[in-house]
């Protein structure tokens, strides 16, 4: 599968009471710092693949609607002499099925002018190509959400300035940007109707070409970027088209669905579009960012739009066995990031958002880690950890919520939001600082992080076999149901959130009677219909509707939380019962479509745990060094690792009907364990793996289990 064979456009069917992916069909280049897409519709839903009509090409920085764009603006080509009133009175029709939605390459004609364009990008800019196939001359209108400003029009460059659209430290955050044209032009700033400032740009030319470098440092570093472009349009497509190749080659697969491999390649697509390089290369060729807090520039690499909620569990491992290096350093921008701000990151857009529960970024660090990555940081990254799961911040938006009571009870009381959620991802981040603590020989610390990952435990309930949220006193609610969202629950009930404790499933299992009554539990929580009601939201959120569509019982595939539940049967011995459920949701619920995604895809997250699961591992508990043994979904994996051996997966009896793993040989040799150790992957193992069409017998030792720190 190629970058020319991948369209964009999988999961980009979207509106806010229902997500099919809500992706947006980015062109650009992997982890650029602009991306471009053809805006359609309004408000953060902006682009509809099935509405044939053309606006303009968009630049955006927007990593899910629910966050909003910053520093957009609009290119909207036309010919022959429209009203310029709106945006509105200057859109086209397109003819879908023969537009092109590539990574790195653009190409759609607009009906009304005749007008072929292309367009094609690089991290710090992009080109517009256009011709009339009516030889008519081309022109172009520039605006903006929040008006364009700062508007410089000289005899061969425009420059101009757009002020952020959504939230920021600064109110004032601006992008920069350069722009030329390959033929003589005229140029007037001008208004809409609505008194939006806009810029119209009149050629005498069929078939101008537009150049256009963008920087949020200043005017003089955006002309620095363009300076540094290729210096037309056949080249700049050549290096994007050669760095999709680079990635998309790291993972190759064979299987006799082409469709599934559409799929496969349009997820790993996704997993190399954030978090989006937020730094640019001064005159000296030194990293240089935008300091929103100081509003000022400051050295070294920042990057932005990630979401660490959502990223932790199955993108950020990804890139530890194919992208290391990379990782390596995002970790040294996060780094930068508490460095500023005080406390590490918890969702970027462009700066800290303060969004969702926890600081899942310790898995993020603990992860590479304890792969041996980013060692020559490790000791400001602990710091870092310790600082944000201690020192409780005057602003609510950053570091972990609650410090103070978490650690005064063991747990965050139920009058704080989200609460059981919170008191979850404290006790999984608290393992995994503790994993670090002991790398670095800090014994002390290590006892304390590793007896407070155990909190988990004082929110189990053992009438319903859930966990349930506290008050101060240590009191559970006199009412409950186990189908209510919101309130102590994060984007679902008790069902969806009782299971994050990625750590130690061996004690949680422990907390219920007996073992048969952990695997009773799961199997109802698979088995049972999706009922919930709307609890503290007070309506139907879309989250609510996608689990109640794809009809598998409260197993959420649709959202993070439920990421892992496929894997709880693993650690409970029965194996057979994740692989026919993994095989059921990789086959009905993700498709190369417009609607191809079961819920948000978020950043990437959701595109990485396909990847995984297709691969047949996935990553359930970050920190630990161990891919849990799932069920591969393709008949041949090979992914050509970074040190340039390859991790070969085979599958033979790959049908529909054979939804078991009867036999796995791990370089040669059967292998009966339900993990993998990266530290061997990376070294270039080969898997084979025999499906059956009844499950495996077979019972599994306490070393045969996954790692829990109870076991």
């Amino acid at each position: 599968m190629t970058h020319d064979t991948i369209d964009t456009r999988v999961g980009t069917q979207n509106y806010p009471g229902y997500s099919n992916g809500n992706t947006l069909p980015f062109t650009g280049v992997p982890f650029g710092m602009n991306y471009f897409a053809p805006q359609n519709d309004e408000g953060s839903w902006w682009f509809n693949p099935s509405k044939p009509l053309f606006a303009g090409f968009r630049c955006t920085h927007q990593p899910s609607p629910w966050m909003g764009d910053f520093s957009s603006f609009l290119i909207t080509p036309f010919t022959t002499d429209p009203l310029i009133r709106s945006v509105f009175h200057l859109q086209s029709s397109y003819r879908i099925e023969e537009a092109v939605y590539n990574p790195g390459y653009l190409k759609l004609t607009s009906q009304r002018y005749a007008l072929e364009s292309e367009l094609t990008a690089s991290t710090y800019g992009m080109k517009l190509k256009n011709t009339s196939l009516r030889s008519e001359a081309v022109g172009f209108v520039i605006s903006a959400i929040k008006g364009i400003h700062d508007i410089r029009i000289d005899a061969d460059t425009i420059s101009y300035a757009v002020v952020n659209a959504s939230g920021s430290e600064d109110p004032n955050f601006t992008m920069y940007v350069h722009m030329t044209l390959d033929v003589p032009f005229t140029a007037e700033a001008s208004t809409f109707e609505d008194g939006t400032d806009i810029i119209i740009i009149r050629t005498t030319s069929s078939h101008p070409t537009i150049t256009v470098a963008t920087s949020f440092i200043n005017s003089q570093q955006a002309k620095i970027n363009a300076s540094r472009l290729p210096s037309t349009f056949e080249s700049m497509l050549t290096n994007a088209k050669d760095a999709w190749e680079q990635k998309l080659s790291k993972v190759e697969v064979t299987h006799t669905d082409q469709e599934a491999v559409k799929m496969f390649y349009a997820a790993l697509y996704r997993c190399f579009l954030f978090p989006q390089t937020f730094y640019e290369l001064d005159a000296n060729n030194e990293p240089i960012h935008y300091n929103t807090i100081t509003q000022s520039s400051a050295p070294g690499v920042l990057f932005t739009n990630n979401g660490f909620w959502d990223t932790y569990k199955s993108l950020f491992p990804l890139f530890s066995l194919i992208e290391p290096e990379h990782y390596e350093l995002m970790l040294e921008g996060f780094l930068n990031s508490f460095r500023e701000a005080g406390y590490l990151p918890k969702w970027l857009s462009p700066d800290e958002r303060g969004l969702m529960p926890g600081t899942l970024v310790d898995a993020v660090i603990s992860d590479a880690l304890t792969k041996g990555l980013a060692h020559d940081n490790i000791e400001p990254l602990y710091e870092a950890m310790k600082q944000s799961a201690t020192v409780e911040s005057e602003n609510p938006q950053y570091g972990r919520r609650a410090v103070n009571d978490y650690w005064k009870y063991g747990y965050v009381p139920s009058s704080y939001h989200e609460s059981v959620n919170q008191s979850l991802d404290n006790s999984y981040s608290d393992f995994c600082i503790a994993q670090v603590a002991k790398m670095l020989g800090r014994t002390d610390d290590y006892q304390k992080f590793m007896d407070s990952s155990k909190n988990y435990a004082q929110l189990f309930d053992s009438n319903s076999g859930l966990m349930r949220a506290k008050d101060t006193e240590g009191n559970f609610s006199d009412s409950f149901s186990d189908i209510e969202w919101g309130h102590a629950y994060t984007e679902g009930s008790s069902w969806q959130n009782s299971w994050a404790v990625y750590h130690d499933f061996a004690g949680l299992i422990k907390l219920y009677d007996s073992k048969q009554a952990y695997l009773d539990k799961i199997t109802h929580l698979v088995n049972q219909k999706p009922y919930f009601t709307s609890g503290s939201y007070g309506f139907e959120i879309h989250e609510m509707s996608e689990v109640a569509a794809i009809d598998f019982g409260q197993m959420a595939i649709s959202n993070q939380p439920s990421f892992h539940i496929p894997y709880l049967f693993t650690y409970g011995g029965e194996p057979a019962s994740t692989q026919v459920l993994l095989r059921s949701l990789m086959r009905e619920t993700f498709k190369p479509t417009f609607t191809g995604y079961p819920g948000d895809e978020d950043n990437g997250s959701m595109s990485a745990w396909y990847v995984f699961n297709a691969m047949g591992f996935y990553p359930v508990s970050p920190g630990t060094q161990e891919y849990v043994v799932g069920i591969p979904f393709f008949d041949t994996v090979t992914v050509n690792l970074p040190n340039s051996e390859a991790l070969q997966i085979n599958t033979e009896n790959n049908t529909c009907h054979h939804n078991f793993v009867s036999k796995m040989m791990k370089d040669g040799t059967e292998y009966t364990p339900l993990y993998l150790k990266h530290s061997d992957l990376i070294q270039g193992t080969r898997l084979d793996f025999e499906l059956g069409i009844v499950p495996r017998q077979h019972q599994y030792t306490d070393d045969e289990l996954p790692y829990s720190m109870s076991k």
